[in-house]
């Protein structure tokens, strides 16, 4: 899964946000970038560790931005496919987990209009449909452009000409506020910003949270406030990235409908007849080798049956720790 950071307050938004990213590094990423707003939206990415990206970057002032580790799922690993994305004047900036499954439709449509793509990926899609409503108003485009998008999404949006303001908006994918003083967060977990602030309000599909450093409003998909309650976690940050269970098994197995649920995003659609694994010349394979440890190598022997029953290809299942 990929890693959300939104911020707005009165610290250095790059500095916060590159902390927050650290601590979401264990969802697994191949690239990473961020988004100042100071004026001008400063977009920085890198491939690999969020540590290439901290060296890369200048020093930059700014109180509010976004940022993002993704792991690629439609475009492969670049810099051009890595978060945030932005618009064709560069006046906004958006962040997205999940899958626009309807993108290609979408992304013809657009060019007819005269957008300009730089990327390979389905998140560009959104930023552009997004300066398509765009009339002075960054969440109402917001919502009329996600109208239009068949799929899953947690997304973070930034404006230039809306400063100190971020859009944070899911559906089928998570995203949390973090409660400061004179600062708010939004992140994809709450390790993320639980070091600054340990109040937080969980959004619920098709709302969305619009934050200021001294305001937060939630909306519904129809743009009507919706009041939230304020819960206080009271995890430390080990704890945290436990999600509240006594240990990492527990939470491991209340995981896995969600953990199957993304491992099946970009992969299968309800918009076409096929299942996509991201192999290409898949019938030149002669062998899959599976490796594994615990119950982990028990489930790849089950599993091993049922691959070569259905598609005649040996398969052969290691220990890892061989």
């Amino acid at each position: 899964m990929c890693g959300i950071v939104g911020y707005t307050g009165y610290r250095n938004a790059k500095n916060v946000i590159i902390d927050c990213l650290k601590r979401l590094e264990y969802r697994g990423y191949d690239s990473a970038g961020i988004a100042i707003n100071n004026k001008n939206l400063s977009i920085f990415k890198e491939i690999g560790e969020i540590k290439n990206l901290e060296d890369s970057l200048p020093k930059i002032k700014g109180n509010a931005g976004l940022g993002h580790t993704r792991w690629a799922t439609h475009g492969g690993v670049s810099k051009k496919n890595a978060h945030p994305h932005v618009d064709c004047n560069k006046k906004i900036a958006v962040v997205h987990n999940g899958i626009v499954e309807n993108f290609k439709v979408l992304k013809e449509e657009l060019k007819k209009k005269g957008h300009k793509f730089s990327s390979e990926t389905d998140t560009e899609v959104i930023v552009h449909l997004i300066e398509e409503e765009y009339k002075g108003n960054i969440e109402e485009a917001a919502l009329l452009a996600l109208k239009k998008i068949k799929g899953s999404y947690a997304l973070t949006i930034i404006c230039k000409d809306e400063p100190n303001k971020i859009i944070g908006i899911r559906k089928e994918s998570p995203l949390v506020i973090g409660v400061g003083d004179n600062e708010n967060f939004i992140a994809s977990d709450i390790p993320a910003f639980l070091k600054y602030t340990n109040r937080v309000i969980y959004l619920d599909d098709n709302e969305m949270c619009v934050a200021t450093p001294n305001s937060i409003k939630i909306f519904d998909e129809n743009g009507n406030e919706v009041m939230k309650e304020e819960r206080i976690v009271e995890w430390n940050i080990e704890d945290a990235e436990k999600s509240g269970f006594p240990h990492f098994m527990l939470k491991e197995i209340y995981e896995q409908p969600v953990s199957i649920s993304q491992a099946m995003r970009g992969r299968i659609s309800e918009m076409e007849p096929w299942i996509t694994l991201g192999i290409e010349n898949f019938e030149d394979i002669d062998s899959i080798t599976m490796v594994a440890c615990g119950t982990s190598f028990y489930a790849a022997m089950v599993g091993k049956y049922i691959i070569e029953e259905i598609t005649g290809i040996p398969v052969f299942v290691e220990f890892a720790s061989e």
